[in-house]
């Protein structure tokens, strides 16, 4: 499982011209799932992402959490995080999980954050998007649970 976790100072998300999911200052979060993850994987890159300090105290350091700040979360299924470039050009996408299964992952993981998270908004999983934000910082960190 890949997340891109973005902190923004806002971000939304549309589908056929509708904004379908909008935050102020929080993360903007794309989500990759592979065959191989579990209900087990979500839940520790979960506990990673909520838990990441990357919000400034009041000496300037990345010293706050998502929950020190009332930070949201925006979700955002994005397969082409499991892309495969190593052969020419056009990347593969072989290594994404099926869309039934990384469907259903997504989908625990957004009940799973909103167990702890107050705000979080989503895409549509599946639809053709347009996310707009603003990052903070720029601040951005890929978590890949292959490497945690």
């Amino acid at each position: 499982m890949r997340f891109v976790i973005q902190r923004v100072k806002e971000a939304s998300v549309s589908a056929d011209g509708q904004v379908i999911g909008r935050i102020q200052k929080g993360y903007l979060v794309l989500i990759g799932v592979c065959d191989s993850d579990t209900e087990q994987t979500a839940d520790k890159m979960i506990k990673k992402m909520t838990g990441l300090r990357i919000f400034e105290d009041e000496n300037g350091k990345t010293n706050l959490s998502l929950a020190d700040v009332g930070g949201s979360l925006l979700l955002v299924s994005q397969f082409t995080l499991y892309a495969n470039c190593k052969k020419g050009n056009r990347p593969s996408f072989i290594e994404a999980g099926a869309p039934d299964k990384a469907e259903r992952l997504y989908e625990y993981v957004i009940q799973e954050c909103k167990k702890s998270v107050q705000e979080v908004q989503t895409g549509s999983f599946g639809a053709e998007m347009e996310v707009s934000l603003i990052n903070d910082g720029p601040f951005t960190i890929l978590l890949d649970s292959e490497q945690l």
